[in-house]
């Protein structure tokens, strides 16, 4: 298999004037730049739509797609938004996302267009409300796009409360309730599905362009969907939810390298032994929609398919939480009887026994290595002299700080093993820390956006266990330089990862 290079950059982080970035025109000259760089991957997180906290590791649904992310530039040249729409755009700055007003703007431009397409008769309109209909009705769609329509427009409904909290019988889905309740938003159905049918075509669009510039996207799937998620909602019996729909257990992690009393996520856990009875169905039809979307998928927390961290809720902390087994390799056998191949990254990050090396080994998959993590210890599998052909290599990852905040905060001593390690005298850490990971055997490299621009601490993408500020990144008009492009790509052709004719 060949070597590549890639970035990580959520579409979010992108520049442009309407308060976050998206899948439009700047995401096209993203690929432009990274093309010219010699890059072969773009990474992106998770694409739901997010909820509190505005965390992609949290998002709504694990199938549908973030509203936020449309890209209104695109919406008016296919003809389904007024182009005087884009002249009322409010002035958004050109620093952090702004969730909140992002979130509202975005909201009255997607029903503009939707009432185009639903009272328009021009064949435009008409085309649009075809293609919709063949969108509902694809095979693909129909397993989570009616639970996320009706989930979605109950909770509008519901002026955007967890489902946990909505009337019990509707949010216990007791039959009658359920019709009840389609009953009386079924309107709003139709504007939830036309959002994921304008999001799909957007998508394809996008990654058609990555395609013709030979670029592939590594998508990112977290192993638990959020306790107020579509899924969770319309699959109760498959997680550890008692009488009342309240976990019973929830997710988390040990304390760690990011946290003392470890990570306490909230999610409710899966009850492995329902899933493997029902051939782990639900879990082959997520990595099926995962693998149609994306051309890679990292699979975040890895380890937990050998065992799991389960806290009992209502635990102040991670640290009251005990070890249980997970699926382990039926899991990955069922999905492969049905998938065939599967081009999945394993994070393999945290607390890794050797069931978990195990477990890694058996299914094939290429694991991580993180530099921030393994610079200063010669015996960590992170440190670039014990890096393998079958990993991703990675200066960091989004719970990391920047290259450049990372190494400023080290003691003396630290960064001194850091340069003995790297090279340079770290007036250019991002770049030696680039450098090295090209370098590496590891078939894959990924670098942060934020390290090729040599951005400080403040453009940290997330903070475990801080619960605000995080997510907000975006960079700046202008920062995809012609000389970065270049500087990048001699160290891509130079590492044999650019194909030189």
């Amino acid at each position: 298999m060949s070597r590549t290079a890639g970035v990580l950059l959520h579409p979010t982080s992108l520049p442009g004037p309407y308060g976050i970035g998206d899948i439009g025109p700047r995401a096209i000259r993203f690929l432009d730049w990274a093309a010219s760089a010699g890059l072969s991957v773009w990474q992106v997180l998770p694409l739901g739509p997010t909820g509190l906290g505005n965390s992609p590791y949290s998002a709504l649904s694990v199938f549908a797609g973030s509203p936020l992310l449309i890209s209104p530039e695109w919406m008016v040249e296919e003809g389904l938004l007024d182009a005087e729409t884009l002249e009322e755009v409010p002035e958004f700055p050109e620093g952090p996302v702004d969730y909140e007003r992002a979130r509202m703007w975005k909201e009255r431009m997607l029903r503009a267009a939707w009432e185009n397409v639903r009272r328009g008769g021009d064949a435009g309109a008409r085309a649009a409300r075809e293609d919709l209909k063949a969108f509902l009705e694809a095979p693909g769609n129909r397993a989570w796009l009616a639970d996320w329509t009706l989930y979605a427009a109950i909770k509008d409904r519901q002026e955007g409360g967890p489902s946990t909290e909505w009337y019990p019988p509707v949010a216990r889905r007791k039959p009658a309730a359920l019709e009840a309740a389609e009953r009386t938003v079924t309107v709003e159905r139709e504007y939830c599905a036309f959002v994921q049918w304008l999001f799909a075509r957007q998508w394809r669009r996008l990654r058609e362009a990555a395609r013709a510039r030979g670029i592939e996207i590594l998508g990112d799937m977290p192993i638990y969907p959020a306790l107020d998620s579509s899924e969770v909602w319309a699959n109760q019996r498959l997680f550890t939810l008692g009488e009342n729909g309240m976990p019973e257990e929830v997710a988390g992690v040990p304390p760690d390298y990011f946290s003392g009393t470890g990570q306490l996520w909230g999610n409710p856990l899966y009850r492995w032994d329902r899933m493997e009875a029902e051939g782990f169905a639900w879990w082959i039809t997520r990595v099926r929609a995962a693998l149609e979307t994306f051309d890679m998928v990292r699979i975040d927390h890895f380890r937990a398919f050998a065992s799991y961290w389960a806290v009992p809720a209502g635990a102040r902390t991670a640290m009251e939480g005990r070890w249980a087994p997970g699926p382990g390799m039926k899991l990955f056998e069922a999905m492969r009887r049905e998938l065939g191949e599967l081009r999945l990254v394993a994070e393999d990050l945290g607390i890794v026994d050797e069931p978990v090396r195990d477990l890694l080994r058996a299914s094939g998959f290429p694991g991580m290595r993180v530099l921030q993590f393994g610079l200063m210890d010669p015996t960590s599998t992170h440190h670039p002299n014990n890096h393998v052909e079958n990993a991703v290599v990675y200066t960091a990852t989004p719970d990391n700080d920047t290259a450049r905040g990372w190494f400023e905060g080290l003691e003396a001593d630290e960064r001194a093993r850091v340069l003995e390690t790297l090279g340079g005298d770290g007036r250019e850490i991002e770049w030696d820390m680039i450098r090295v990971a090209l370098e590496s055997p590891a078939r894959m490299a990924i670098v942060p956006m934020q390290d090729v621009l040599n951005l400080w601490s403040e453009a940290r993408m997330n903070t475990p266990s801080e619960p605000d500020g995080n997510w907000e990144w975006r960079m700046a008009e202008g920062a995809l330089t012609v000389e970065r492009a270049a500087r990048m790509r001699r160290l891509a052709e130079k590492s044999g990862r650019v194909f030189v004719a």
